[in-house]
């Protein structure tokens, strides 16, 4: 709430706008200084922020350039121009109403050759500047002076009610026009919130949806939305407020405004609606002769849509729970046996080979060809210890062989061992064109 001098600042005051964090002054006259007070109050307290206006008027200067420079040189040229209005569009709304109280401003600002002088009229008498308040009439001063084109009404009372007219003249013709002021008593009560808004809504979870409300207030009011607090949820929200037996939260309000009948509306929009959103709300009027509110309730349809971590059950629910347990341990059962199966297979691989590689040694064997030993080298390599013809094939079979007979030698002395005994040898080969190349050979010897 503003105040200027101890009087509320209110939509009477046409040429103040009350903003939602400053107030807004259009056109400053002198009449305007003096001390403004922003007094913010809510439920736990109330803060007050002053403020010394000073309007400095250099409007005799502006005017004395303007006589000199501007006003003049038509004059000199002998040409007459007949008065009009320049600012046309400020003058549309001929029908005021204002409250008791209020302000008001007439403008009839007006050019011509002779400059034209004005005289205000109040129902065809003319307008002294007393009966004005601090509004100007009559002739005077330059175009610099917007007391001289506009009339100020300031504190009105019903007795203000009426026609005034601006008379605008000069030796080359003159113009009016009427504007008719009504001053209306104020009522000086509570807002009241008319219509049936805000109602009772519905809304599909994730949708949109709102609610309005509509006070009359004879001044601007406060619009304030409160949602309901339920039982558990109180530590949810930073702050709550206790109305009655319920707690509620305050919701951020949008802009109020101002209808042609003189009603004020306000929305609140609620977007991607959630199961926390339904509940009760509370639209909130308030001036400074009291409160009125109403309430409306919203529903929040479940959302259709199934949770990204559920899944179909597979298992139907009516079979037994030996047999739900039972299938399982089946498929684990014969994945074990035939995991078992392999690997004795593997053992039996192996030990076949060991056997043969130990069976025989032959001394002509010595004289096996490099590609015969490479061959055999690499079939070693993959699988080392499967020398059975089940686990090679015939070539690498043959091969790995003639391999072991040419390494035993005859003239070695034999070695016996206590177990079987493995032994890896590495050999690198270069050639003249610089590629190299290493052979494993492996030997078995019991």
């Amino acid at each position: 709430m503003w105040t200027k001098d101890g009087r509320n600042i209110h939509s009477g005051w046409t040429r103040f706008r009350v903003l939602q964090h400053a107030l807004r002054i259009k056109e400053v006259e002198t009449d305007d200084a003096g001390t403004y007070i922003c007094k913010a109050t809510n439920g736990f307290g109330s803060v007050n922020v002053n403020y010394t206006l000073i309007v400095i008027d250099d409007s005799s200067s502006r005017n004395g350039a303007g006589t000199a420079n501007g006003e003049h040189t038509p004059e000199l040229a002998g040409k007459l121009v007949r008065p009009r209005f320049t600012q046309p569009a400020k003058m549309r709304k001929r029908v005021i109403a204002r409250p008791v109280g209020s302000s008001v401003r007439l403008k009839c600002t007006a050019s011509g050759n002779p400059r034209p002088d004005i005289v205000w009229l109040k129902d065809n008498r003319p307008l002294v500047d007393e009966e004005g308040g601090a509004g100007g009439g009559g002739g005077g001063g330059g175009e610099g002076k917007k007391k001289k084109w506009t009339l100020s009404l300031k504190n009105l009372m019903p007795e203000h009610s009426g026609k005034y007219t601006c008379h605008v003249s000069n030796r080359a013709g003159e113009i009016n026009a009427t504007y008719k002021v009504e001053v209306i008593q104020r009522t000086n009560s509570k807002p009241i919130l008319t219509g049936t808004h805000p109602v009772n809504t519905t809304v599909d979870y994730g949708g949109t949806t709102s609610f309005q409300c509509k006070v009359r207030s004879d001044v601007k009011p406060v619009i304030q939305w409160l949602k309901r607090v339920e039982p558990g949820d109180e530590n949810k929200f930073n702050s709550t407020i206790e109305v009655g037996d319920h707690r509620f939260v305050v919701l951020p309000t949008g802009e109020v405004w101002s209808r042609p009948d003189g009603s004020y509306l306000n929305k609140l929009l609620i977007t991607r609606a959630k199961e926390e959103d339904a509940g009760m709300y509370i639209c909130l009027g308030a001036n400074t002769m009291g409160y009125s509110f109403r309430s409306a309730y919203l529903t929040v349809l479940p959302d259709r849509k199934p949770p990204p971590n559920s899944f179909p059950t597979t298992t139907s629910p009516s079979l037994p729970w030996p047999v739900i347990i039972g299938i399982p341990a089946g498929v684990a059962f014969i994945l074990g046996t035939a995991l078992l199966w392999f690997c004795q297979s593997k053992r039996t691989c192996s030990s076949s080979s060991s056997s043969s590689s130990s069976s025989s040694a032959l001394p002509a064997a010595q004289r096996l060809p490099a590609a015969n030993r490479d061959r055999a080298a690499a079939a070693l390599q993959s699988q080392p210890a499967n020398g059975d013809k089940d686990c090679l094939s015939y070539e690498d079979y043959i091969a790995h062989q003639q391999l072991l007979l040419a390494q035993g030698g005859a003239g070695l002395a034999p070695k016996v061992y206590p177990k079987i005994y493995t032994d890896i040898h590495t050999h690198t080969h270069s050639h003249v064109d610089g590629k190299v190349h290493q052979h494993q050979h492996i030997h078995y010897q019991c």
